[in-house]
């Protein structure tokens, strides 16, 4: 399985517009397509966490019940174009949805790594308040395959 996006390439810098408006963006979720998904899949669940020392695996964007038959997510989906079916969870900032990149001044880049999980089942029974544990944990034993994208920030 693979994604990627049209907005940045693999371990390269996620442009502005998708950041935060506290880091000078406008906070639009970024475009996101995937192929090959593993047979048998029946839902994919979406996670973007920034696992920088300081940041601690802060949670950008969980997504759960995406379809089988969805293959991305386009530009600025997040709480305004979402397709029929996916429920967007609360990120570390507290908000519904995508948040952005917003690293500490002086902090050096961070890593936003989006991983995108096929799942062996429908649906997922999670409350929108989920912790980061409690999304892989809901995950374990349903993952059938699994594709990254890291995307870098910093300021």
């Amino acid at each position: 399985m693979e994604i990627s996006s049209a907005a940045f390439k693999d371990g390269e810098r996620i442009p502005m517009k998708y950041v935060m408006p506290g880091a000078g963006g406008k906070n639009i979720s970024v475009p996101l397509i995937w192929r090959n998904a593993p047979p048998g899949t029946k839902s994919f669940a979406l996670s973007m966490v920034d696992p920088h020392p300081v940041a601690q695996n802060w949670v950008h964007w969980l997504v759960i019940n995406i379809p089988a038959t969805t293959s991305s997510l386009e530009e600025g989906a997040s709480k305004k174009k979402m397709p029929h079916g996916p429920v967007e969870l609360k990120n570390s900032f507290g908000d519904i949805g995508y948040g952005g990149p917003q690293p500490p001044k002086g902090t050096g880049d961070h890593p936003y790594v989006f991983t995108l999980y096929a799942l062996s089942v429908e649906k997922l029974d999670l409350g929108t308040n989920v912790s980061l544990s409690a999304f892989k944990k809901a995950l374990d034993g349903k993952i059938l395959g699994t594709a990254t994208i890291t995307g870098k920030y910093g300021r």
